[in-house]
């Protein structure tokens, strides 16, 4: 099944989990030790992140290494995009009210 990467990113834990190795690429052991979660856990939520593409794993000797797929994350920035430019049309229109009411 193809996830989406909303549903990644809605749960908390997965956010955290995508934060952490937005730093530096990290073992599913080393993260599961930010977690008071089992380590099967960590990798179920780190299953769902790859399965969206948003990490991708990399073999290291003996050892599997999670790091972020940093334009797959600007996927997610450009749907954003369309509704930060709603917001700051509308703190601009607050802006100028809270001026114009200042100066009355």
């Amino acid at each position: 099944m193809r996830r989406d990467i909303f549903q990644a990113i809605a749960d908390p834990t997965r956010r955290a989990i995508i934060t952490l190795i937005a730093v530096q690429a990290m073992t599913p052991n080393a993260i599961a030790e930010h977690f008071d979660a089992t380590r099967q856990s960590v990798s179920k939520h780190l299953r769902i992140l790859t399965e969206c593409e948003l990490i991708k794993s990399e073999q290291k000797g003996r050892e599997i290494y999670y790091q972020l797929e940093i334009n797959k994350m600007k996927e997610i920035d450009k749907w954003l995009e369309q509704f930060r430019k709603i917001w700051e049309d509308r703190f601009d229109n607050l802006d100028k009210l809270l001026a114009k009411m200042q100066h009355k």
